[in-house]
């Protein structure tokens, strides 16, 4: 029998914004940031989910024992994924095209026990709207380089929160790791 108590958690992801929330849950945790393959086709339910159970299966290779968590996140707009813009172009479309409307942001979580190959994966979802932004604040926003790493081309936590006008669900999903189901997993695993 594995003594529970003693093994690692291990957060499958290079994120600061997940790091930083995992810490404020109040776990220590490792880092085990593996690069995987991220290119999925399907719904952005399924491709989160399929992100995620990659990554924490990549990271299962280098770690051999503890719980893994790994996560990716999605921001859906009509159905069509928005992932990170290739530049400052793309980003500015990606703002134009939430100006004004409700997209979904999807995150796929996967708890991955090194030790036994149990696993458990959710998906969640957050509706988000965005009030009408003006051209000079969406190139305002690109100008200070935030959007070129996020998907959907923007932070809620960020100088994007200024944009939102609703939110419906979970504000830390939309950061890319929601805490409430992450804590509700993490429960049958450690």
């Amino acid at each position: 029998m594995t003594d529970k108590a003693n093994r690692p958690l291990i957060l499958a992801s290079g994120s600061p914004r997940r790091r930083e929330l995992l810490a404020k849950m109040g776990y220590e945790f490792e880092i085990c940031a593996p690069d995987v393959d991220e290119h999925v086709g399907g719904n952005p339910r399924d491709i989160v989910v399929t992100l995620a159970q990659r990554k924490a299966n990549a990271a299962s290779e280098h770690c051999k024992r503890g719980v893994i968590i790994a996560s990716d996140t999605l921001v859906s707009l009509d159905g069509a994924p928005l992932g990170k813009p290739c530049d400052a172009a793309e980003a500015r479309d990606m703002l134009a095209a939430l100006s004004g409307r409700e997209h979904e942001v999807f995150t796929g979580v996967c708890v991955l026990d090194a030790d036994s190959g149990r696993y458990e994966v959710r998906c969640v979802r957050t509706g988000v709207t965005f009030r009408e932004i003006a051209p000079r604040e969406i190139d305002d926003y690109i100008a200070t380089g935030e959007p070129m790493d996020k998907a959907g081309a923007y932070a809620i936590q960020g100088g994007a929160g200024k944009f939102v006008c609703a939110l419906d669900g979970e504000l830390e999903n939309v950061i890319g790791f929601p805490v409430v189901e992450v804590r509700e997993i993490l429960e049958h695993f450690l």
